[in-house]
């Protein structure tokens, strides 16, 4: 008689676009060593894409902001309520929170009272600001996955169990193949692409997507193409002036900086994508008045982007808050076209940026750790 096999269940909670692909990522590699593993999860298309399971899609979900959350507390509370009964009912083998710390904080707190181990993938950025949730690692976090090299130094200071696995988005991006049909099939002619990445929620593309749009008059003689965000949709876009100007093109965003010569991004994860995928880039950001005010009072890093807070130097530059304007954008810009005065030592930081991330298989790598847990 043979004997059954018991699923492990898996409820992960990813709450924006780069925790989804993260995710995504994780799952394969759960999936990898474990084929009867059973999943249910907060995300998007990209971890539904590697299994059934999902129960709330992020782009319903994300507010970002301190001024924006506390007007809208009452929404944020029924999120956090609405997945504590979720996944206390599924009763999982474990917890994985995917970054999104505000929230998964708390659902890292509710998960020690019913008794279910958690892992942290993606551990929260309190090396750049509210330390205190260390002291809330130490007492809800069971294993700490991280994903800088940076981190391994700093997380000693706290008693979690943290371990370094490299970096999924890395490992993708190595065994990217970009399409060389990609541009016949968007029609797009044969004038070099400027890839554009505006961010993927609707407060961030209201912000960047303006000055960038303005690069399209300025430079008639490229193609600039929108990475659009899924959570928004086309009829989102179409708001801007000078749309028509661009390309607006949905979950190519590998394939568009691949054939890009240039790029503007908004910071975060997409400016270390940026990197690995060697396209050279200038990272921008601008938050609302007092978000940013708030934000500048608290962020106790030198960097915005992920590439020179790696590197502990500015090598990409960055745009952010009133230094984000078109003087600004149009001279950095220019700076890192073919024969820009800036292009060829930022190619050349890249390559060592991508030496720190040489670890392969952290996807593997998590999910071996995620199973001595259970």
């Amino acid at each position: 008689m043979s004997e059954t096999k018991i699923a492990v269940k898996y409820f992960l909670i990813a709450g924006e676009a780069s925790g989804d692909l993260l995710g995504a990522s994780l799952m394969e590699g759960i999936v990898a060593k474990d084929p009867h593993a059973e999943f249910q999860f907060w995300g998007g298309d990209k971890m539904a894409a590697v299994a059934p399971g999902l129960l709330q899609h992020y782009k319903d979900i994300t507010i970002m902001g301190f001024v924006e959350v506390l007007l809208n507390l009452k929404t944020i509370k029924a999120n956090l309520k609405r997945c504590e009964e979720q996944f206390s009912s599924y009763n999982p083998d474990v917890l994985i929170l995917i970054d999104y710390p505000g929230f998964n904080m708390r659902m890292a707190k509710a998960a020690k009272a019913y008794g279910i181990k958690t892992c942290y993938f993606i551990a929260p950025k309190i090396w750049a600001w509210n330390e205190k949730r260390g002291k809330k690692l130490e007492a809800y976090v069971d294993l700490l996955l991280l994903i800088f090299p940076f981190e391994t130094q700093y997380f000693k200071k706290w008693k979690v169990n943290s371990v370094y696995i490299g970096n999924p988005m890395f490992d993708q991006i190595s065994a990217f193949k970009k399409d060389d049909s990609f541009r016949v099939a968007h029609g797009l002619n044969q004038k070099p692409l400027i890839a554009l990445l505006p961010g993927s929620r609707k407060q961030e593309v209201k912000r960047m997507l303006p000055p960038m749009l303005q690069l399209t008059k300025d430079y008639p003689q490229y193609s600039f193409v929108i990475a659009g965000s899924p959570g928004l949709g086309k009829e989102y876009y179409d708001q801007f002036e000078g749309i028509s100007n661009a390309h607006l093109i949905f979950n190519e965003t590998r394939n568009i900086l691949a054939h890009s010569e240039a790029a503007v991004v908004c910071s975060g994860t997409a400016s270390l994508e940026t990197a690995f995928m060697n396209t050279p880039h200038v990272c921008v950001y601008a938050a609302q008045a007092l978000t940013y005010f708030i934000a500048s009072l608290v962020v106790k890093v030198k960097w915005a982007s992920l590439v020179n807070l790696n590197l502990n130097r500015e090598a990409v530059k960055e745009l952010i808050q009133d230094n984000y304007n078109q003087e600004n954008l149009k001279r950095e810009f220019e700076a890192i076209l073919p024969n820009g005065n800036k292009r060829e030592k930022l190619l050349q930081d890249y390559q060592e940026l991508h030496q720190m991330f040489s670890q392969k298989n952290a996807a593997l790598l998590a999910a071996d750790e995620i199973m001595k847990l259970i």
